[in-house]
């Protein structure tokens, strides 16, 4: 007796098609599982019946999954020897080449209405017996190609070798070409493949796979791609198979990809809406394409943004007529890929326009409102909807954005929010906004950067060509400026010729000093006036970053605005970095010192964290611990400025213990949370390695954070003499023996560091950013470099090269064999909560791979 076959399949539509195709083929006893454990409850109790027939089983995972489902199936009751077929979900990640020994066919889930029970029985018949396995298969596959023409979505014409005439197509070809099977038979390839810069006969005779560009026959006349060529066996005979890739976005994934990125980045200019369309018509060949927004008001007539179209203008049935405009607007989604001709008899524009593809979509704000909606169509229907579909929908959320930033803006404008001109924020808006990035960023543990933009001259323009030319000035301006931002940035008119902006989630500074170089560029272009006037138009510009700078946002813009004017003091046409400069310091030493005395007990000082990486890996290996002091009125100052206060006042000592042992906690808990045994280092001055108590300091500093004290680097700047410092010598001495680690900072611009290395106990030495900046530059710097890396390894001390901000830098000093490397390429210093998060991602992505056996 037989015991029937099982079916299993979590999708309840999968599981029903499953069951009606062998249903009607006559199978009577049929069982339909959601998965191994349901299966195995219907199955109990059926050991002592007949093996069952036949199991089929829906994959929707990865290979992973595949394999414990198929061994959890081999498990159940008179399962163990059951041929096993599987079906491929759309949603499954496993390749067919990959699936699990044992299988005896596979078959996508399109497929089982057509297909399930023919290759069952095609199973059943073969010479190896009816659970012939996939590995079988897979043996002589040059003699059964066919399994490539189900895999993907790419088009393959196989032709004999000999003749060069045309055996067989896939139905990927018939689909895309619109051509029927019986169409190409027997078709010469020179009357189907027409390829560029090469001859047929010389890629027919290659055969080596490779891509060249061509034109295919379509029942439209041509699509363009690429194709290649490869050798087969065809029904025992040489045969020749040629692969075709579509350009079309409608056809081919990465196409419809880049033509979204295209879409997406048209958001300059004057007629966003226009750009985006006429992109969205030409790329998927559509016969019709239209942008609608619904009335605020909630009256029935919308208003057309947009509408492209292909053949003679036809006489447009109003709004309230078109049923599927009306569905649309309220809130339906209309799809049908080549069955929309059905709609016609209720719908006049589908009537007037023959369209047999036709799609629907609204335009949706964030709060699920319908803002407006977009209709596209063309009149062969569309080709592939697993791709057509994603970029309609994106391309509708496009329309969706910038029919919403315009209702802001007009909003905005009746609010006094926009500023009339130029239709940017105004001071209040961006004021605004600007207390919400920074809420943001305190939270997120982000940077970021805000400029300050000033015209130069402008009131000469207004004065000379009067304010009309000085209003077109502005808007062009504003247009340069809107173009040399990202999208998540913020444009503003602050006031007059004044602009603001803010430039979010920075990782370097280099670059945000990118973004201010290309506005200075762009501003350096000649400017034209509508009478054809040229004028040049520069801008000088102030940069302030927070959280380094200041923390609130009066003291960000105050700071970026007396950059702005430093930058005019240098001759415009140029932007400067914020930064207390040694001239104020030294002017208001007092009153700074004064402050500084104070700035521990009152939570002004911050500790920053950055990473340092292994070479050749470029994993973290260590940070090095960097004190900053955000003055509540100044904002950042500069450690070059407040610490040379600090050494003169002795406040030194006190801040260095202070950054110790908040380090050294700091450094405790993330080596318990995250086990990554990173090393940590804090700088010495030379007061502090004068201290008597040194040694004493650094033990309690240890005991009571609980640190490992060989997770402690001590550095020390070259700089410090060793005459002239008494205890340096021996305090580094008695800290070497207490296991921490020693390294000379700033190697190399001192005058005694080979006496350094030949008298304390340094265990790695850090090369200065000075040297390693020059690389590529200064040929004598790099030899320098050079030298310094080989004579350190000689005494068997590691080296880390500080200031590295360029691949050309990384590249020359790991091919020199340099350890370790630190630097803005890699991470600017960040605070604790960005480390934290730094090394959270870094746990995500190597935990998996680190799990793994050896």
């Amino acid at each position: 007796m037989n015991s029937g076959i099982l079916l299993v399949a979590a999708q309840r539509e999968l599981r029903r098609s499953l069951f009606d195709a062998l249903d009607q083929a006559g199978y009577s006893q049929i069982h339909s599982a959601r998965d191994v454990s349901h299966a195995a409850i219907l199955l109990e109790g059926r050991q002592s019946l007949s093996p069952l027939q036949l199991m089929v089983a829906v994959l929707a995972g990865d290979q992973q999954q595949a394999l414990a489902t198929c061994e959890q199936l081999r498990r159940l009751p008179g399962a163990a020897d059951t041929p096993l077929m599987v079906v491929l979900a759309q949603e499954a990640t496993i390749s067919p080449s990959d699936l699990p020994a044992g299988i005896v066919d596979w078959l996508s889930a399109p497929q089982i209405g057509t297909e399930l029970v023919a290759r069952w029985q095609r199973s059943q018949a073969a010479p190896q017996g009816p659970r012939r396995e996939l590995a079988s298969l897979a043996s002589d596959m040059h003699e059964d190609y066919r399994f490539v023409f189900e895999e993907g979505n790419s088009e393959w014409l196989i032709a004999d070798a000999r003749t060069g005439h045309l055996l067989e197509v896939s139905p990927t070809v018939t689909r895309h070409s619109r051509l029927h099977a019986s169409q190409w038979e027997g078709l010469p390839l020179s009357d189907v493949v027409r390829f560029e810069g090469v001859v047929l006969a010389q890629v027919l005779a290659e055969a080596n796979r490779s891509w060249y560009p061509c034109q295919r026959r379509s029942a439209q006349g041509a699509d363009t791609g690429q194709a290649s060529v490869r050798r087969i066996r065809h029904a025992g005979r040489d045969a020749l198979a040629l692969m075709f890739r579509s350009d079309r976005a409608d056809l081919r994934a990465e196409a419809a990809l880049s033509l979204l990125s295209r879409i997406f980045a048209s958001a300059s200019g004057v007629d966003t809406q226009g750009a985006a369309g006429r992109l969205l018509f030409d790329e998927l060949g559509l016969d019709y394409l239209a942008v609608w927004s619904a009335r605020l008001d909630g009256a029935d007539a919308p208003t057309q943004l947009l509408q492209l179209w292909t053949g003679d203008e036809p006489v447009w049935p109003p709004a309230q007529l078109q049923s599927s405009l009306q569905l649309v607007l309220g809130g339906k989604t209309v799809l049908h890929r080549s069955d929309a001709k059905r709609l016609a008899p209720n719908d006049p524009l589908l009537q007037q326009l023959d369209l047999a593809g036709f799609a629907g979509l609204p335009l949706h704000d964030e709060r699920h409102t319908v803002l407006g909606a977009m209709l596209a169509g063309n009149r062969r229907g569309f080709s592939e909807m697993g791709i057509i579909e994603p970029v309609l929908r994106c391309s509708a959320a496009r329309f969706a954005q910038v029919l919403e930033l315009g209702r802001t803006r007009e909003q905005g404008r009746a609010e006094g929010l926009v500023d009339a001109l130029t239709g940017l924020p105004n001071r209040l808006l961006f004021n605004d906004r600007l207390d919400t990035i920074i809420r943001e960023a305190i939270r997120n543990g982000e940077c970021f950067a805000v400029l300050f933009v000033d015209l130069d001259r402008f009131k000469a323009i207004n004065d000379t060509y009067g304010h009309a030319a000085g209003d077109e000035v502005l808007r062009t301006v504003t247009q340069r400026l809107c173009g040399s931002i990202r999208a998540s940035d913020t444009v503003a008119r602050y006031a007059g010729d004044e602009f603001t902006i803010v430039l979010r989630h920075i990782v370097k500074n280099d670059d945000v000093l990118r973004v201010a170089e290309k506005i200075v560029q762009v501003m350096e272009t000649p400017l034209y006036l509508e009478d054809g006037t040229e004028l040049q138009v520069t801008a000088s510009m102030g940069l302030s970053f927070f959280p380094d700078d200041a923390g609130d946002a009066e003291t960000l813009l105050k700071h970026a605005d007396e950059a702005m004017y430093a930058a005019k003091h240098h001759g415009r046409n140029n932007f400067q970095i914020y930064e207390v400069s040694p001239e104020y310091a030294q002017e208001h030493g007092m009153a700074l010192k004064t402050r500084l005395r104070h700035a521990e007990g009152n939570g002004e000082l911050r500790v920053v964290y950055q990473p340092q990486v292994d070479a050749e890996s470029e994993d973290i290996v260590g940070m090095e611990a960097l004190v900053r002091w955000e003055h509540p009125e100044l904002g950042m100052i500069s450690p070059a400025v407040f610490i040379p206060l600090a050494e003169e006042s002795g406040l030194i000592v006190s801040i260095g213990e202070w950054v110790m042992r908040t380090a050294c906690r700091q450094a405790r808990e993330w080596d318990q949370r995250y086990g990554l045994r990173l090393r940590l280092g804090v700088n010495l001055s030379a007061v502090q390695l004068m201290e008597p108590k040194l040694l004493e300091t650094v033990t309690t500093v240890l005991r009571e954070t609980g640190l490992d004290p060989t997770l402690l680097e001590l550095e020390i700047t070259e700089s410090i003499s060793i005459k002239e410092a008494p205890n340096l010598v021996e305090n580094l001495h008695a800290l070497h023996r207490l296991g921490c680690h020693i390294a000379i900072d700033d190697f190399g611009t001192g005058a005694a560091s080979l006496d350094y290395l030949r008298r304390l106990p340094a265990d790695r030495i850090k090369i200065d950013q000075s040297f390693v900046r020059n690389i590529g530059v200064d040929p004598d710097d790099e030899a320098i470099v050079r030298a310094t890396i080989e004579m350190a390894h000689r005494l068997k001390r590691a080296v880390v090269a500080e200031g590295v901000e360029t691949e050309q830098h990384f590249e020359f000093l790991r091919s020199h064999g340099c350890d370790e490397l630190q630097g803005y390429l890699f991470c600017r210093p960040l605070q604790t909560i960005s480390f934290d998060k730094l090394l959270a991602e870094r746990q995500r992505l190597l935990e998996p791979h680190e799990a793994e056996p050896a």
